[in-house]
């Protein structure tokens, strides 16, 4: 009759009180404006998807792509969004582990004695003792959806994990790109400067020849010297930066330097920067992107909190129950008359509790607000982090165009002037210029075609291609 009472109860609670979580705001809904419909660049750009998120490969480098396998096995940040992973997935587990009772096995043996002067001056004390063994069971049946709504929330934290482990993996591969890049233009500098020592220390001869025969003045053979060696004190700069990346490369590999010195101290020409980038659509982000979307799971997440600090305001039905034996003798402990059982339905609810759970329910609300606020940070990051490597990329290929034209006049400068000063129709200073000019401008234009590959490859990261959130497990 008390079972019956307490379900009929429990059933009218169900019809009469809110139970349901609120759901994860529909994602147009929470965006403060809409997204531009295309990228303002056109040109080296095609308004697609790309078929191959390995863009990578684009380089056609098998270094580089052998550098980056590497690092997705080994690099300690991707093991630790791994494990992260697996965090929470252990964590949604135990959240669903709420759907089952809990059972617990207990056994033992009691004595106790009891005083015979507790009613009364006269009486005489009492000694029993017994074995036990028994089964405590307690259930919280989910009426009103508490544990469904913690298992949606541990779910929403686990898939932004998943995420997580695509937004670590998307900035290694860049990274590693980045640092191979840098390394392949440092080693450019150091060929370079080698080509300009070489045709300066020839320059030196000259103007020491002319000075032993009376035609150029001890002027000129110093100035001379100085581009020389100057030149000469850029090698152990250069020397040293490729050093230093290459021990970061190791570092994002997960190895040390020395395992890959052999692959890499050997200069190879750097990856082509000119390419036709499929960027897709601006709307495209938002199903790209890893912390987009991350963003949109913490999103989820946070809802979910929000309906369990609702349900807070709602009754507790556990079923709690027990079944046993007990005798004093341990050999009649499975006899039928020394069977136990309890069963107990129970529900609960909070009335006053010093408006702890309005104050729960406000705070959950502002957080989900907050995720409102970071997924509408995070998308329009992301819009300006596209738009301004397309800018990048589009600007540092005209500078390479105007540049490769410097380089061209000004190495028709230096030939000139040299040719003149041989003929003793300019003076030494305009050789100078010339030599300084043309190592700067060849210089420049490593460095740009580096910056047009780091933009490229910063291009490739916004658009946040790499890994599809959905097949990581």
């Amino acid at each position: 009759m008390r079972f019956n009472l307490i379900a009929y109860i429990a059933a009218a609670l169900f019809v009469a009180l809110p139970s349901r979580m609120p759901a994860a705001p529909a994602l147009d809904d929470v965006l403060n404006d809409s997204l531009p419909s295309r990228w303002v660049y056109d040109e080296h750009f095609d308004q697609s998807v790309p078929t191959d998120d390995r863009w990578w490969t684009y380089f056609d480098d098998p270094v580089l792509d052998s550098l980056i396998t590497e690092g997705v096995e080994n690099n300690y940040n991707v093991l630790m969004a791994m494990r992260r992973i697996d965090i929470s997935r252990q964590s949604l587990n135990n959240a669903r582990a709420g759907y089952f009772p809990t059972l617990a096995f207990n056994g033992g043996w009691t004595k106790s004695r009891s005083s015979g002067l507790m009613a009364g001056d006269e009486g005489h004390a009492s000694t029993i003792d017994y074995f036990s063994l028994g089964i405590n069971m307690s259930w919280e049946i989910d009426v009103f959806g508490k544990i469904t709504a913690r298992a949606k929330e541990r779910k929403a934290s686990f898939n932004a994990t998943r995420a997580e482990y695509a937004a670590v993996m998307t900035a290694l591969c860049g990274n590693i790109a980045k640092a191979y890049v840098n390394l392949r233009v440092y080693q450019a500098e150091l060929a370079v400067a080698g080509e300009h020592i070489a045709s300066q220390e020839k320059i030196v001869k000259i103007t020491e020849a002319r000075h032993e025969a009376g035609l150029a003045s001890m002027l000129d053979v110093a100035q001379a010297k100085v581009v020389y060696y100057s030149t000469q004190a850029s090698v152990p700069g250069l020397q040293s930066a490729i050093h230093r990346t290459i021990n970061g490369l190791a570092t994002l590999l997960g190895v040390y330097p020395e395992d890959v010195y052999a692959r890499l101290e050997e200069m190879t020409p750097m990856p082509d920067y000119n390419q036709i980038v499929p960027v897709g659509i601006p709307a495209q982000l938002l199903r790209r992107r890893p912390d987009i979307v991350q963003a949109e799971y913490e999103l989820a997440g946070y809802a979910a909190a929000l309906g369990i600090a609702k349900k807070e305001f709602l009754p507790t039905l556990t079923i709690n129950g027990s079944i046993g034996t007990s005798a004093h003798d341990a050999g009649r402990l499975f006899k039928s008359e020394s069977l136990t059982y309890a069963v107990a339905p129970a529900l609960s609810w909070t009335i006053f509790d010093g408006m702890a759970r309005k104050y729960n329910a406000v705070s959950a609300r502002r957080q989900m607000e907050i995720g409102i606020d970071n997924y509408n940070l995070t998308v329009m990051t992301a819009v300006q982090e596209v738009d301004d490597a397309i800018s990048t990329y589009v600007s540092t290929l005209k500078n390479i165009d105007v540049l490769r034209e410097v380089i061209t006049q000004s190495e028709q400068s230096l030939d000139l002037s040299l040719d003149l000063y041989k003929r003793g129709l300019n003076p030494f200073n305009d050789v100078v210029t010339a030599q300084l000019n043309v190592l700067e401008n060849q210089n420049s234009l490593i460095v740009s075609k580096g910056n047009a590959l780091v933009a490229l490859i910063a291009l490739y990261e916004a658009l946040g291609g790499g890994w599809d959130v959905s097949e990581i497990e």
